[in-house]
């Protein structure tokens, strides 16, 4: 989980609370903040749920303990000052990396902590929203060391005579400007070569034209890559411009506003600007003008009973409305006139920052969290029947067993993972041929490129563990008992779902007759007959893997990893491993 180091006396400073830290700690946890120790200079570590991207900096942790002690109610926008900057898009912009938004800042009050915070959130929205600063890349700048000018423009009259930066494309060799961290003036190609942060994400940019942005000065600004020095924030700066350059229009205006509001809590007052498309620039909004940040609300309806049958508890209207408010959200009752709870609705306003809400479920998490979950009495379901496991379930639990009883170490690891990670570390395609290959569901809008799909076969996860575990003593012997998915269109959901067993012995001896062998126990246990006839695999060694055929249906693998996977992985030792589809021992 992600973690955010965040300053007690900030935390006491910004909501207005002098609270000891162990009250802190407790009323951070009723947030869904847990502690995990200090830093160095006595900061706490908070580790937060992934979704909400608006606790990412003290300031947003701040704002949500001021809801939770009352000192705050209902959604809050700040209000913003008419736009006197424009940010031009030309045709000239790569396609890869089309759009832009950003937002003027005056009057912020920054010292070092508050710098500090600022710095942090940055760099935590580039990990999480914005993949890396491949869907997504901030950049912060001293306002008064730009000059922006309507000579940027094609005519005057399309900016009115106001202040104007242009996003743009620039050659490899093209402009000069000084980067932060240095005092030599670079081309943007040779940022990428002799540059540190420039060799990190080198790969985030190619082609015959980079993202830059001018003003009237020149370049000031290199996306997604690095902003140039002579606009740099210090804590002697008081007036800011954000720019954002995306892959993705929602996602780089959900950015802004987290980092808008985090300034805001600064004492920083907002002022829009406005995005110019040319007709010739590319993404969806060519030829259109946008005005930003976009601090527009959402709505949902979240219907009364449903409230109170996933809480477990009894809720009047006004404790609903009360709770909601208590959460930062606004709740208007739908029909006054109703008084029946099967009936009963209401409408919520969602604010700006909360990128998190996809589902009414989401609100009732943001009203149970006000009640207090530890308030919540836990009470016997008033149902006649009595629980008891599935077959599946009985069944993944003797494999489990058995599995265990050879020596293996029962994995549970994650059903998210990436491309990378699946395929090409095994050497497959999703598209080719062998055990383990198949579309996997996508990820529609994801959080982090380490979580983009849903796992076709399990086998990169045990490898993983294998990986992160290397400091350990060998021999390492794993498995899982787990879920896995692939696009099928054959199914109702255009996904078939399936459990898999898997398990790998990674030792300096390890091989084929290792994994066999275990194999065939598991399989036998369960009164099935195996058979493993040779076979192919891009994750197998040539002539050292078979398939794995259950009562005569071939359900999976079993062979020693080659030696490139093991590479891929950075093992120093064989792995000899098996994988086959739990419903094969029903």
């Amino acid at each position: 989980m992600p973690t955010v180091e965040i300053s007690p006396d900030a935390l006491r400073e910004l909501t207005g609370h002098e609270a000891g830290d162990d009250e802190l700690i407790d009323d951070l946890f009723a947030l869904g903040l847990e502690f995990e120790g200090r830093t160095e200079d006595d900061e706490f570590e908070l580790e937060f749920a992934p979704d909400r991207l608006d606790r990412l900096s003290v300031e947003g942790v701040a704002r949500s303990l001021r809801y939770q002690y009352g000192d705050a109610r209902g959604v809050y926008v700040p209000k913003t000052n008419s736009p006197e900057w424009t940010i031009e898009v030309d045709g000239e912009v790569p396609d890869d990396r089309p759009y832009v938004t950003g937002a003027v800042v005056r009057g912020v009050d920054l010292d070092d902590a508050a710098l500090d915070s600022i710095i942090q959130l940055q760099e935590k929205l580039h990990a999480t929203m914005g993949r890396g600063r491949a869907k997504g890349a901030i950049g912060i700048h001293d306002l008064t060391m730009l000059k922006g000018s309507d000579a940027l423009s094609a005519s005057a009259e399309a900016t009115d005579g106001k202040p104007t930066v242009r996003y743009t494309g620039v050659s490899p060799d093209g402009d000069r400007f000084v980067p932060l961290d240095s005092d030599s003036e670079l081309t943007p190609g040779e940022v990428l070569t002799e540059h540190p942060t420039g060799e990190t994400y080198a790969d985030l940019v190619g082609g015959d034209r980079y993202p830059a942005i001018y003003d009237d000065l020149g370049l000031f600004s290199f996306p997604p890559v690095i902003n140039g020095r002579r606009t740099e924030v210090s804590t002697d700066s008081r007036d800011l411009f954000v720019e954002l350059t995306g892959t993705d229009q929602w996602t780089i205006d959900k950015m802004c506003v987290i980092v808008c509001y985090a300034l805001s809590a600064r004492g920083g007052t907002l002022e829009e600007v406005t995005v110019e498309y040319a007709e010739d620039a590319g993404g969806e909004h060519a030829g259109r003008d946008l005005v930003r940040p976009d601090l527009s609300t959402d709505e949902k309806r979240l219907a009364h009973d449903r409230i109170e049958s996933v809480l477990g508890i009894d809720l009047g209207p006004e404790e609903v409305t009360d709770l909601g408010e208590r959460a930062g959200l606004d709740v208007s009752r739908e029909g006054h006139e109703i008084e029946e709870p099967e009936e009963l609705a209401y409408e919520v306003t969602i604010p700006p920052y909360r990128v998190d809400v996809l589902h009414p479920r989401d609100l009732i998490d943001d009203i149970g969290r006000a009640y207090g979950f530890n308030d919540l009495e836990p009470r016997y379901p008033d149902v006649s029947t009595v629980g008891g496991r599935h077959e599946r379930s009985r069944l993944e639990a003797a494999v489990r067993t058995r599995l265990v009883g050879l020596g293996f170490e029962d994995m549970l690891t994650f059903h998210l993972t990436s491309e990378e990670a699946t395929f090409e570390a095994m050497s497959i395609s999703p598209d080719g041929e062998g055990f383990g290959a198949g579309a996997p569901p996508r990820i529609k809008e994801t959080y982090s490129e380490e979580y983009t799909i849903v796992r076709t076969w399990l086998l990169p996860s045990l490898l993983s563990v294998l990986e992160n575990n290397t400091h350990r003593a060998y021999p390492q012997d794993l498995s899982e008992v787990g879920f896995t998915a692939r696009i099928d269109d054959a199914e109702t959901t255009n996904v078939a779902e399936s459990r898999h067993v898997a398990g790998l012995v990674a030792r300096n001896d390890a091989a084929y007759e290792d994994a066999k062998a275990r194999l065939q126990t598991v399989v036998r246990a369960f009164g099935a007959d195996l058979e493993t006839p040779p076979t192919e695999h891009p994750s197998f060694i040539d002539g050292r893997a078979a398939a794995v055929v259950v009562d005569g249906e071939e359900v999976g693998v079993v062979g020693e990893v080659h030696p490139e996977v093991i590479v891929t992985h950075d093992l120093e030792v064989p792995v000899a491993a098996f994988e086959f589809e739990l419903s094969a021992l029903e």
